[in-house]
């Protein structure tokens, strides 16, 4: 995610001409402060263990983990619609008020990389707490990827690219690779 967050910066500012001062960068230590206060209180800790510790093994037992990442990155969405109303959230809610569609866009791709990633540590939801954490850390504190033009058009084409690969790779029906099946001649031989 920091990765992602920061070559849609990037983009942004070499087409805009100017990128948001980066505090973060210049004073590490804010770094270590705004990942502890994002993971409890930001989100990630009062979110995934519903997303992905409750809701998303419940929807795989009926449903594809492409299916279920899209039905839930769609109540995801709307989870957050609130927080497009609230200019004190942030620069990245201010914008999403007219980009609700994008927003429902981006959550079902984001969804898309926590199922693979949930899937791909057999359940793991510390996992997804700290890639939650991560997103809200590295695309609004770090590299503050809503406070540009365009950057978050660049965040928004790196997301889908990068869950279009995992689904390319991993495959929509469990997004996680398969392993190969030893015979049972080879499994004698051993």
């Amino acid at each position: 995610m920091p990765a992602i967050a920061s070559l849609s910066l990037l983009g942004a500012s070499s087409g805009e001409g100017a990128i948001p001062e980066l505090m973060a960068l210049s004073q590490p230590w804010l770094v270590l402060w705004n990942f502890v206060y994002i993971f409890f209180l930001g989100g990630p800790l009062q979110e995934e263990f519903g997303w992905r510790g409750y809701a998303l093994p419940r929807l795989q037992v009926r449903h594809s983990a492409l299916v279920s990442s899209v039905a839930l990155g769609i109540i995801w969405a709307f989870w957050h619609l609130p927080l497009n109303f609230i200019s004190e959230a942030g620069p990245q809610y201010e914008a999403a008020i007219g980009m609700f569609l994008g927003s429902i866009v981006i959550m079902v791709f984001m969804s898309i990389l926590f199922t693979w990633l949930y899937n791909n540590t057999g359940g793991n939801v510390f996992a997804t707490l700290l890639f939650h954490t991560m997103i809200n850390l590295s695309t609004y504190i770090v590299f503050p990827v809503f406070e540009t033009q365009t950057g978050p058009l660049y965040y928004l084409i790196s997301i889908i690219a990068v869950a279009i690969v995992i689904l390319a790779i991993f495959g929509p029906k469990r997004m996680v690779r398969e392993k190969k099946r030893v015979s049972e001649t080879e499994n004698k031989r051993c």
